[in-house]
């Protein structure tokens, strides 16, 4: 069951304080100046283009500002026609604080200063005296400039945390690579200098024993071919170490664990078959995609979980598959990260498919070898 975010219930708390304000007025507890139908269709609206601006504020970035315009206008037409607008300024307050979120910032500011004027003209259409309309409009002004700099300080903090935990991603990732990378040399140091020590050591004892069998002595015949097979043995374990040495690859299951361990925000589930065993290199490419898979979710998708399985093929390759209960994106436009995620596939001979139409799901195929 998905969870519900906290913006998602504060929008339905702004959206229930605004159906409270003007539904009175739909009901006739006030006078309107133009007939009730037609402010009703301008308060119903005004409702439609706040929540349209909201919900596309990310996907639809210029038909976000549309609506958002069409909202301000549509509230100052909303408490202009209301003679006693009561608690009806509270809109504009809304307004104002959806423009933080949704238009440019410099937006911001002449948008307080119109709804200020919106409401300062409203009160001076009832004939109420200069200091109560001019306290009046103070009131909201501090209102509105409250609300708009608090709303920019929670999108500033939101984006702060969102690269924290992005810088924080990249940097485990290339400490988990680094590691990796520094062990496979020190495997391959090591298999060096036992190839160089022993190896050559044990091959020069095999030529002189096969020399010795070639002699005279038939007493020691047997115990020589015995120190020639002993010695032959040795040199091919010798041999099998060095080759393992240099074809074990890090950990997966232990690499993984600590690139998505503890990312704020976000509920990462990893699961790896038992019986996947990649090379070093597809090892490496597993860690950046799991990266980029995580990197791209926190950055776009709204997700508070995702799963990722890493299973073995039929024919020995390897499968990922990741999903997120994130808003998706029917329309996929990959930006750089996952232009990137695809080449990295596409170097070691796989391939990989994109589904935003639920959530957002990848899944990458990687060869045997």
């Amino acid at each position: 069951m998905r969870r519900i975010e906290p913006d998602v219930w504060a929008g339905l708390a702004v959206l229930l304080v605004c159906l409270a304000v003007g539904t009175p007025i739909l009901l006739g507890a006030a006078e309107t100046r133009v007939p009730r139908p037609v402010w009703g269709v301008l308060f119903v609206a005004l409702l439609v283009t706040s929540l349209a601006a909201a919900l596309w504020e990310d996907c639809r970035p210029r038909w976000a500002w549309a609506c958002y315009g069409a909202a301000v206008v549509l509230g100052w037409l909303t408490i202009l026609t209301v003679p006693g607008a009561g608690w009806l300024p509270i809109l504009l307050v809304f307004t104002a604080a959806l423009g933080a979120y949704v238009a440019p910032r410099w937006v911001g500011p002449p948008v307080v200063v119109l709804n200020t004027v919106v409401i300062a003209v409203t009160a001076s259409l009832t004939g109420a005296a200069s200091a109560e309309i001019g306290l009046g409009a103070l009131l909201y002004l501090l209102i509105q400039t409250a609300t708009m700099l608090s709303s920019l300080a929670i999108i500033r903090e939101q984006r702060l945390r969102r690269e924290l935990g992005e810088a924080h991603l990249e940097l485990r990732a290339a400490s988990v690579i680094l590691a990796d990378t520094a062990r496979a040399h020190e495997r391959l140091r090591i298999a060096r200098e036992l190839h160089d020590l022993m190896g050559h050591q044990l091959t020069a004892l095999t030529l002189e024993l096969e020399v010795a069998r070639h002699r005279d002595g038939p007493g020691a015949r047997v115990h020589i071919e015995r120190a020639d097979r002993v010695a032959r043995d040795l040199l091919r374990d010798v041999r099998t170490t060095v080759g393992q040495l240099r074809a074990d690859a890090p950990d997966l299951r232990e690499s993984l664990t600590a690139v998505v361990r503890d990312i704020p925000g976000l509920d990462i589930g990893v699961w790896i078959d038992d019986d996947v065993r990649p090379t070093e290199e597809v090892t490496i490419t597993l860690i950046r995609v799991v990266q980029e898979i995580v990197t791209n979710t926190v950055r776009h998708a709204d997700a508070t979980s995702l799963r990722i399985r890493i299973e073995s093929t039929p024919d020995r390759g390897v499968r990922l598959t990741s999903v997120d209960d994130g808003r998706g994106s029917p329309q996929l436009r990959p930006g750089n990260g996952l232009r990137g995620l695809s080449e990295r596939i596409d170097a070691v001979g796989g391939d990989v498919r994109l589904d935003g139409s639920d959530g957002f799901r990848v899944t990458a195929r990687v060869p045997a070898r």
